[in-house]
C-alpha cells in the first residue's frame, strides 16, 4: 500500500479534520467478513488474514465543499467498526460496519449521501497526560444502546511498514447504497502513527456489528497518531458506481 494518496478522480465534496485517532485491529478469517462486505466486493488480506477494526477519532472543521464548514458542529467524536475490501477493479478500501457519532445532522448527512451506517450515540473523548479515553452510547432509535469504552495511550515509537500501511493508507470506501454498491475516494496527508497501548477495553460495537468475542480478546495490532498531534484534514470525492 502506498503511504501517499493518489488524486482524487473527480472534484472533493466533503472536508473534515481527524485529530486523536487510535486505531485497535483484530486478525480474524476471512470468511467472517465476508458476509458483511458489499456485492462486488471481497475480503482484502494482509498474511493471509482479513482484519477488523474499532477506530475512535475526534472530527472537526466537517464542510460540504465548496461551502463553509457546517455551523454548530464544532468537534465531535467518531467511533467506527471497519473492515477492508477490493472490487474488480482493484480498488482497495475501507468498509464500515457502524460508525458512531455524537452530532446529528453529520449523520444525518453522510446516511444520506453515501448511505454509512451512521448512528447518532453519545460520545466523549478525554485526555490524561497522553493517554486517550474514548466513550460512547448509541440514542434510541440508532440501536440498543450498545456502548464502548476504549483508553489508549500512544508511545513514541514511530510505525511505517507495511501492516500500517495495509491497515490506515486506505484512499477510498466501498459501501452498498440505493441497491448499488458504491466506492468513494479520499485524500490526506500520510497517517503520522506510533506504537500503543490499550489500557482498558470495553467494547459492545464490535459484538453488534457481526464480530463477537473479538473484544474479549487483546487486539493484533494497535496504532496511534502522537499524543497532541494537530490531526489531518480528509477530503471525499463524489461516490462511483461499482456494480
Amino acid at each position: 500500500m502506498d503511504a501517499t494518496a493518489p488524486a482524487l478522480p473527480g472534484r472533493a465534496v466533503l472536508q473534515q479534520r481527524w485529530s486523536g485517532a487510535c486505531f485497535l485491529h483484530w486478525r480474524v478469517d476471512p470468511a467472517r467478513v465476508e458476509p458483511h462486505l458489499p456485492p462486488g466486493t471481497e475480503p482484502d488480506l494482509f498474511d493471509g488474514s482479513a482484519w477488523v477494526g474499532l477506530i475512535p477519532f475526534v472530527l472537526s472543521e466537517f464542510r460540504f465543499l465548496p461551502l463553509r464548514p457546517v455551523p454548530f458542529v464544532g468537534r465531535f467524536v467518531e467511533i467506527n467498526v471497519r473492515t477492508y475490501a477490493k472490487d474488480a477493479d482493484g480498488r482497495r478500501g475501507v468498509v464500515f460496519q457502524t460508525l458512531e457519532a455524537e452530532h446529528l445532522l453529520p449523520v444525518l448527512g453522510a446516511r444520506a449521501v453515501f448511505g454509512l451506517p451512521y448512528r447518532w450515540a453519545k460520545a466523549a473523548m478525554r485526555t490524561d497526560g497522553d493517554a486517550l479515553e474514548y466513550a460512547s452510547r448509541r440514542h434510541p432509535g440508532f440501536g440498543d444502546r450498545t456502548r464502548t469504552r476504549i483508553r489508549v495511550v500512544p508511545g513514541t515509537e514511530v510505525v511505517d511498514d507495511d501492516l500500517s500501511r495495509f491497515l490506515t493508507a486506505r484512499w477510498g470506501f466501498h459501501e452498498r447504497h440505493l441497491g448499488r454498491t458504491i466506492w468513494a475516494a479520499n485524500e490526506h496527508e500520510p497517517w503520522p502513527l506510533v506504537r500503543a497501548e490499550v489500557e482498558r477495553l470495553d467494547d459492545g460495537l464490535l459484538a453488534d456489528a457481526g464480530f463477537p468475542g473479538l473484544a474479549d480478546r487483546a487486539p493484533d495490532s494497535v496504532l496511534a497518531m502522537p499524543a497532541r498531534h494537530p490531526g489531518v484534514i480528509t477530503r471525499f470525492s463524489s461516490a462511483r458506481r461499482v456494480r
